[in-house]
């Protein structure tokens, strides 16, 4: 593992330092080169977070990841630029759903030149780039996060007006990559798991996230376009290699087939839910 294939991996050209330019360099990079998604998750296979694995499924064979994969590959590549990372435990939804919630996501943070700056590619229309890790709003582009400190050792992230998650807290302790690989099979494989019942990928695209769930396209946050049906398997495989950048030989003979069928249940499901609440 050395930064050379990383750097050729997410088009990064320009120098490389342990600076704030190659921070937000390297951070708005890995966003667009390497999409969140769980696709994987979808035809049954098992995710690993040994480095070795991340590397080759991430760097060599061009995929993407979710949360877990995401944050654990940046910090590598980070770690290999010469920044001083630190691997944090973080709970989606805490502030709504309790205690359960740590655990089920990891950030980073990133101590550079006396400052202290949150990085994270594990939400898949999360920020573009590093947010410092300072209370207060914080704009991108048109879109506007918030950091609040909660007491000395934790922090919430709170996101933009229609993101997919409200909110995320995370705390300060370091923490390894492995100490999530049981919450990851957990979250990788039990039938109640969002990322099992539901088909995901997510990147930005000139100045929004691109989003699909099972078949539905969506831009969170954006102009407001109405959600889009995607109509059949050629649309289907054509949105996830050029949207996405996902390599659709990586999947397997059959493994777009098997994403188009189970996606189209999952969209079923989904309508007679919004039809039997509505």
């Amino acid at each position: 593992m050395t930064i050379d294939p990383m750097l050729h991996r997410i088009g990064h050209h320009g120098p490389v330092a342990a600076d704030l330019e190659t921070l937000f360099a390297l951070h708005r990079a890995w966003r667009r080169a390497v999409p969140y998604e769980n696709l994987d998750i979808q035809l049954g296979r098992p995710i690993s977070l040994e480095p070795d694995a991340l590397f080759d499924k991430l760097v060599r064979r061009r995929r993407g990841g979710y949360c877990y994969e995401q944050n654990a590959g940046l910090a590598m590549l980070l770690r290999l630029a010469g920044f001083q990372v630190t691997l944090v435990e973080a709970g989606v939804l805490r502030e709504a759903r309790g205690e359960a919630m740590w655990g089920n996501h990891n950030a980073l943070l990133v101590d550079l030149d006396g400052g202290r700056w949150l990085a994270d590619a594990g939400i898949g229309d999360g920020f573009v780039e590093p947010l410092p890790l300072r209370e207060g709003p914080h704009t991108q582009g048109s879109l506007t996060y918030r950091l609040e400190r909660l007491d000395p050792d934790t922090w919430r992230f709170h996101h933009h007006p229609g993101g997919t998650v409200a909110s995320y807290d995370f705390r300060l302790q370091p923490r390894e990559i492995a100490d999530f690989a049981a919450r990851s099979r957990e979250m990788s494989t039990s039938a109640q798991s969002a990322y099992v019942t539901t088909l995901m990928a997510a990147r930005p695209i000139a100045g929004h996230t691109l989003l699909l769930l099972s078949r539905t396209l969506r831009r969170p946050g954006s102009d407001g376009r109405t959600p889009r049906t995607i109509g059949d398997a050629d649309e289907f495989a054509r949105t996830l290699a050029m949207d996405f950048l996902v390599p659709l030989d990586d999947l397997g003979h059959n493994g777009v087939a098997q994403l188009w069928h189970k996606s189209g249940t999952q969209d079923d499901l989904w309508r007679a839910r919004v039809s039997n609440t509505s």
